[in-house]
């Protein structure tokens, strides 16, 4: 039984047997389980009072380590957003008392981002229950086939000049 991207594809063939349309079969499979993925985190988040962004931020500084801080700048590219998006994620998220602007102890024209207390227990309380819907969503996949996604996966971003954030 095929899916939504065999049908494109029977349709491309049938219409320019002359073009070799297989990139669509793996572009658009990453496309349209992109936009399911993205849908169905956003919602498990949203249930818990939060949204993707507001929890990218609150991954990201707690995998940071102690004292769970970095600069606008370290959230920039960890998150790949622009500087504007991050203030006024930030903004919303002083609101909540999830994170706080602290003074850099080296230089006092910088400022950091920090987990506040409130912020870390809503992160560390979420964390296990994302970790259990994300796996319910690769639920139709082995580990083997899953290892093996990920890795051609890596490989393809890696090629595309993703690299390590650190």
């Amino acid at each position: 039984m095929g899916d939504a991207v065999d049908a494109v594809m029977d349709a491309w063939r049938r219409e320019r047997p002359d073009v070799d349309i297989w990139p669509v079969g793996v572009v658009g499979r990453i496309q349209r389980l992109s936009r399911l993925l993205e849908a169905e985190i956003q919602g498990f988040f949203r249930r818990h009072g939060l949204d993707n962004s507001e929890a990218d931020v609150l991954t990201t500084l707690r995998r940071s380590g102690e004292p769970y801080e970095l600069t606008p700048g370290q959230l920039v590219k960890a998150s790949m957003v622009t500087s504007g998006a991050i203030t006024k994620r930030i903004d919303r998220m002083v609101t909540k008392n999830l994170v706080e602007r602290v003074p850099d102890a080296v230089d006092r024209r910088t400022v950091r981002i920090r987990l506040t207390a409130h912020g870390r227990q809503t992160i560390d309380d979420l964390f296990a229950l994302h970790i259990a819907n994300e796996t319910r969503l690769l639920q139709a996949l082995d580990r083997d086939q899953a290892d093996g996604l990920a890795d051609g996966l890596r490989t393809l971003l890696q090629s595309l000049g993703d690299t390590s954030l650190t």
